[in-house]
C-alpha cells in the first residue's frame, strides 16, 4: 500500500506533464487522473486501518492516509471530474487542463500530510495552479482577482513557515502532534497561515469576490475543494491536538455565523454563493470528527451550485425574479439547494445530522440558527420561478448529473440517519427558514457594504487574528 500511496500522489503531476507532449488527449488524460483518485478514496474506505508513510524520520515529515482522507480525496476526485466534464466540448487549452491536475495533484498531497513541510507544498503548488486557473481568461479583471489572490495567499503561508519552524524548534518535529509543545505564537502564525488559506472567518473575506468572478468552471473548483486544502490540516490537528480542537471549534462556529449571516443578505447568486461557502467551513470545523463527510457533502453541493449558477439567466437575483428559469435547469438547481439545506434524501441531510449529533451543548444553538440562515439564504433559488426558455451550456448536463448522482449515492456513508425524529427535525428546520424568508427576507433590501474585503483590510485582518489566536493559545 506504500508504493501505491506514492504512485497516487505522483500520478496526477505525470500525467499533467505528458498533455504537453500529447496535447489532443488532454480531456482524456485529465479524467483519468480524476478516475485514479476515485479508486484510491474507496480503496481507503475498504482499508480497515490507516496508513502511515515516513520519508524523513528525523524530521516526522509523514505521511498518513485513513478514512478521514478517503472523503477528502474522493470529493477532489469528483470535483475535479464534474470540472472537465463541464470543459470538455469548449476550446479550453491543454494549459488549463494540465493546470486543474496540478490542483488535483496538490491537493491530494495536502490530504495525505500529516507534518507542516508537506503541507506547505501541497498548498503552496496548489496556491499557484489555482493562481494560473483563475488568472486564464487574461482579461484585465481576472488578472487583478488572481494577483489579489495570490498575494494574500502567499503572504498568510510566510507566516505559515515561520510557526512551522517554532513547532520545530520547540518539539524537533514538523508533525502536526509537536503543536502539543509549541509555544502560542507558533499556534497563532500557523492557524492564522491556514484560516486565511481555508477562507475561514473574517480572514476569508478574500474568498466572496475570487470566487464569484472567476469563470464558471474554477469558481466550482475553487468552492467544491480548494479551500478544503487550508481546512483540513485544521480538522486533522484538532483530532491530533487536544489542545488546539477548542481553538478550531470555536473558529467553526463563528464563520458558520458570519457566513450565512452575508448570504442571507446578499443579492448576488455567485457572491451568496461564495459567503455560503464561507459559512459551511464552520460546519467542518465545528465537529472535527465528522468534517471528512461534512465536507465530502458540501464539495459535491456547491460545485453543482455554481455550475448552474452560471446557466441561470442573470447573476442578479432580483432580475432572477423576473426570469423564469428552464425547467430542467429549475430542477437541478432545487435538488442542490435541498441537499445543502439538509433535506431527507441528499447527502446533506445525512451529514447536517451527524455534525449536529457531534456538536458540544455550547455549540448547539449557534449552528441551529446557521443551519435555519441556511434554508434561508437557499429559499431565494427555490422559489424562483420557472418555465422560461434557454439552453444548458455544452458539458452542463454531464457535470451536473455526477454531482447530482453522487448526492444521493453519498447517503450510503450514513444511513443510521433515516430515523423519524431526524427527519421531522430536517424538515421543521428548513420549514422555519422558508417562512423567515416569505414573512422577512424577500423584502429586505440591505446592502452589504464590501468596505471589509478591499486589499488592505484583508491584509489588517491577518494581524488581528493573529494577536486573537495567540490569546487563545495562550495556556489558562
Amino acid at each position: 500500500m506504500n508504493t501505491l500511496t506514492i504512485a497516487w500522489i505522483g500520478f496526477p503531476f505525470f500525467i499533467g506533464f505528458i498533455i504537453y507532449l500529447i496535447p489532443k488527449f488532454d480531456k482524456y488524460l485529465a479524467i483519468l487522473g480524476a478516475i485514479v483518485s476515485a479508486a484510491f478514496a474507496a480503496e481507503l474506505f475498504a482499508m480497515p486501518s490507516a496508513v502511515t508513510l515516513e520519508l524523513l524520520d528525523h524530521f516526522s515529515v509523514t505521511l498518513l492516509v485513513d478514512r478521514l482522507s478517503g472523503y477528502f480525496i474522493l470529493t477532489n476526485a469528483l470535483v475535479t471530474a464534474a470540472v472537465v466534464l463541464y470543459c470538455w466540448p469548449t476550446d479550453k487549452s491543454a494549459f488549463f487542463y494540465a493546470q486543474i491536475l496540478m490542483v488535483h495533484g496538490s491537493l491530494n498531497a495536502a490530504f495525505a500530510s500529516t507534518d507542516f513541510i508537506s503541507l506547505y507544498v501541497g498548498l503552496e503548488v496548489s496556491g499557484i495552479a489555482a493562481f494560473l486557473l483563475i488568472s486564464y481568461p487574461r482579461s484585465d479583471r481576472s488578472i487583478w482577482v488572481a494577483l489579489r489572490y495570490l498575494f494574500i495567499s502567499n503572504t498568510a503561508m510566510l507566516f505559515y513557515l515561520v510557526g512551522a519552524v517554532l513547532v520545530y524548534k520547540a518539539s524537533y518535529s514538523f508533525s502536526f502532534a509537536g503543536l502539543a509543545k509549541a509555544p502560542p505564537e507558533a499556534i497563532a502564525l500557523i492557524f492564522m497561515g491556514l484560516l486565511v488559506k481555508g477562507g475561514v472567518f473574517v480572514s476569508g473575506l478574500w474568498l466572496p469576490l475570487t470566487h464569484s468572478e472567476s469563470e464558471t468552471p474554477v469558481s466550482a473548483l475553487l468552492s467544491g475543494i480548494v479551500v478544503k486544502a487550508g481546512v483540513y490540516p485544521l480538522v486533522r490537528c484538532a483530532l491530533m491536538v487536544e489542545e488546539v480542537a477548542p481553538i478550531v471549534e470555536i473558529f467553526g462556529v463563528g464563520t458558520a455565523l458570519l457566513g450565512v449571516f452575508c448570504a442571507v443578505l446578499e443579492k448576488d447568486s455567485k457572491r451568496m454563493l461564495a459567503f455560503h461557502t464561507v459559512s459551511q467551513l464552520g460546519f467542518i470545523l465545528a465537529a472535527p470528527e465528522v468534517g471528512g463527510f461534512y465536507a465530502l457533502a458540501h464539495g459535491l453541493v456547491k460545485s453543482s451550485l455554481f455550475l448552474i449558477a452560471g446557466s441561470l439567466p442573470s447573476r442578479n437575483l432580483k432580475e432572477l425574479k423576473q426570469k423564469p428559469i428552464e425547467l430542467k435547469i429549475w430542477i437541478a438547481l432545487v435538488i442542490a439547494s435541498l441537499s445543502i439545506s439538509g433535506f431527507p434524501f441528499l447527502v446533506g441531510f445525512g451529514a447536517k445530522v451527524l455534525t449536529m449529533k457531534s456538536l458540544l451543548p455550547w455549540q448547539a444553538i449557534a449552528m441551529n440558527v446557521a443551519a435555519v440562515g441556511t434554508a434561508i439564504s437557499f429559499a431565494k433559488f427555490i422559489f424562483l420561478p420557472r418555465g422560461g426558455q434557454g439552453e444548458a451550456k455544452p458539458g452542463f448536463w454531464a457535470a451536473v448529473l455526477l454531482l447530482l448522482g453522487a448526492l444521493i449515492a453519498a447517503n450510503a456513508f450514513y444511513v443510521e440517519a433515516y430515523t423519524l425524529e431526524n427527519m421531522l427535525k430536517a424538515i421543521g428546520t428548513i420549514g422555519v427558514g422558508w417562512l423567515a424568508y416569505f414573512l422577512i427576507f424577500q423584502r429586505t433590501a440591505i446592502k452589504l457594504p464590501r468596505m471589509l474585503e478591499q486589499f488592505d483590510h484583508l491584509v489588517g485582518f491577518m494581524s488581528l487574528i493573529s494577536l486573537l489566536l495567540f490569546w487563545m493559545a495562550l495556556p489558562k
